[in-house]
């Protein structure tokens, strides 16, 4: 089985060959930053295919993030190229959990954190480990964060 980075560095070939300057530059983009993570300790290592994917979240977010500011700021040109890059990062990443399936995993920790005595805003902590850990990186922290924060207010 290839690993994830293989497979954008195959994905990244193709584009070349395809003359697929968006593809090109976003995959070119997504190996640089891996290679950014792997190098960023006191030694090099190989990232896991679970390492990947949490690198990629990482840069589709910030790209989201730059299209909502440059809408804001009239710049629907660049929006339009930022959003591209996130659709094409979306093809390597897990599907999203929904929101339904998300408040369910939710208020079955916050009633488990409740039977075990933590409750209130100090279980916090407890509930959102719970969560991600059933959830893995089919959802963002923060929306984690904030329905833990609504079930426990």
């Amino acid at each position: 089985m290839t690993s994830l980075k293989q497979t954008l560095q195959d994905d990244l070939t193709e584009a070349m060959k395809a003359k697929d300057e968006m593809k090109r530059s976003t995959l070119r983009m997504a190996l640089s930053a891996i290679t950014n993570a792997e190098v960023a300790g006191d030694e090099a290592i190989a990232l896991s295919d679970d390492q990947v994917i949490k690198v990629l979240q990482a840069e589709s977010k910030k790209r989201a993030e730059s299209a909502e500011i440059y809408e804001q700021n009239g710049r629907a040109d660049a929006a339009a190229k930022e959003r591209a890059e996130v659709e094409i990062l979306a093809k390597y990443l897990p599907a999203a959990m929904s929101d339904a399936d998300l408040q369910v995993i939710v208020t079955e920790e916050v009633a488990n954190a409740t039977a075990a005595g933590n409750s209130g805003p100090k279980a916090m902590g407890v509930v959102v480990k719970a969560v991600r850990e059933r959830v893995g990186s089919s959802a963002d922290g923060a929306k984690i964060a904030a329905l833990v924060k609504a079930a426990l207010g």
